[in-house]
């Protein structure tokens, strides 16, 4: 049996796990692949590091993985420039398989390192870069094909989806719950890119991509973080029987393709609600097939390895496709829905003056830009000081919202910037 030879660069948490779990199931693995695997070397930032295995044919320079013997690199650097994205790029070029988890370099280069694997005849996965342990790249990429996937609902941050959850859990504030989350270790030091909602437009960048068969585009996408949403928001949305949610949303319109990342209500009855702590869920509507969906472990060793490893097993096999699912020359253009056209109800929250006269202003701006009210919860303070005012409107364009918003805020009576908030009917 000829050996499938697997350089490894970076040894964390997640290339360790790989590396554990080759060494456990080494001959299981290799009889699905129909090859044994063998990793020929590794390469990290410190090869002394004790990390409970044994580290073999260790290479001080990770670019020297994509000129060796190996059949595919497995880059596990992370980043979208710099080191990860010349090895990858370099790893094409030598027509080695790539298997990676960087989202962020295919988010910004995919439809580029697209191209460069097909001109070799090589793979390039990735099913570890979205949901860690969920299977939905492989699912989107070549089970859900029969008929045209409609839209996709997504939880994809971890970090996010605890902060929130234990929000709700313990009636904390945002800032709070956030530095308890990083002494756990389930936010980073610095955790922009989580809260701020970069790290899951990258990944429902990806999604889309295979969804709709274009490159993934992150310029058409729009993108909102957690930072505003406050535990009275949260103790609102039970009341309603919402729960709030960071996700990411892709769909058809009749105006094109709408991608967002955004905090949603979501009906505390439905799957997507009840994805908590740090899973991940994922919602597909397929359209005549039906809705599917999926959640589990989206991150941490074991099942971000395993995904790493589906796909090692698959390109030893030989068995790979285009990477988003139909070669770069028949990729569509992606036709953005315009900005502000979104449709759906909308939790509004004012912080205003308990004066006279407050609510009937609130009420004709909506009413002037359109906007109706369904529904609407007020309480009560002594006269002059400050108070919450909640509303859940009918179906409404977010343009709309946004200029009665904004016409609010103008006044002498609202103390803060008004808080609004879509609803998903997930």
């Amino acid at each position: 049996m000829t050996p499938f030879k697997i350089a490894i660069a970076g040894l964390g948490t997640v290339g360790g796990g790989v590396a554990k779990a080759i060494a456990a199931r080494g001959d299981d693995l290799s009889a699905r692949a129909g090859r044994k695997l063998e990793i020929c070397a590794v390469s990290a930032r410190d090869a002394k590091k004790a990390r409970g295995f044994e580290v073999k044919n260790f290479v001080a320079d990770p670019l020297a993985l994509a000129s060796g013997d190996a059949d595919v690199v497995v880059e596990l650097i992370g980043g979208e420039e710099g080191i990860a994205r010349e090895l990858v790029e370099t790893a094409l070029k030598n027509g080695k398989h790539v298997v990676t988890a960087n989202k962020a370099l295919l988010a910004k280069h995919g439809r580029a390192l697209a191209e460069l694997a097909e001109k070799k005849d090589v793979a390039l996965k990735f099913e570890a870069a979205v949901a860690g342990g969920i299977p939905i790249v492989k699912t989107l990429r070549e089970s859900l094909v029969a008929y045209e996937v409609q839209a996709v609902k997504c939880i994809l941050n971890g970090t996010c989806n605890y902060i929130l959850t234990e929000m709700e859990a313990t009636g904390a504030g945002f800032a709070d719950v956030l530095k308890d989350a990083q002494k756990l270790g389930y936010a980073e030091a610095d955790p922009t890119l989580d809260v701020g909602g970069g790290d899951t437009a990258h990944k429902l960048a990806l999604l889309a991509g295979l969804v709709f068969g274009t490159a993934p585009d992150l310029a058409s996408m729009t993108v909102e973080g957690i930072e505003h949403i406050t535990a009275a928001d949260i103790h609102f949305a039970s009341e309603f029987g919402y729960r709030i949610k960071l996700l990411g949303v892709a769909r058809r319109t009749p105006l094109g393709v709408e991608q967002k990342v955004s905090p949603s209500m979501v009906r505390a009855r439905s799957p997507l609600a009840n994805v908590d702590g740090a899973q991940n869920g994922v919602m597909v509507d397929a359209g005549a097939a039906g809705p599917f969906f999926f959640s589990g472990r989206g991150a941490g060793e074991a099942p971000t390895a395993s995904a790493v490893i589906s796909d090692i097993v698959e390109a030893a096999a030989g068995a790979f496709r285009p990477a988003f699912g139909r070669p770069v020359a028949q990729l569509a253009t992606l036709k953005p829905a315009p900005a502000g056209a979104g449709i759906c109800p909308w939790y509004l929250r004012f912080e205003v003056l308990d004066v006279p006269g407050v609510l009937a202003g609130i009420a004709r701006c909506l009413s002037d830009a359109g906007v109706s009210i369904e529904s609407m919860i007020q309480r009560g303070r002594a006269p002059g000081e400050g108070v919450a005012i909640v509303m859940i409107t009918h179906d409404a364009a977010q343009s709309a919202v946004e200029k009665a918003l904004n016409a609010i805020a103008a006044t002498d009576k609202v103390r803060a910037r008004p808080c609004m908030i879509p609803m998903e009917a997930a």
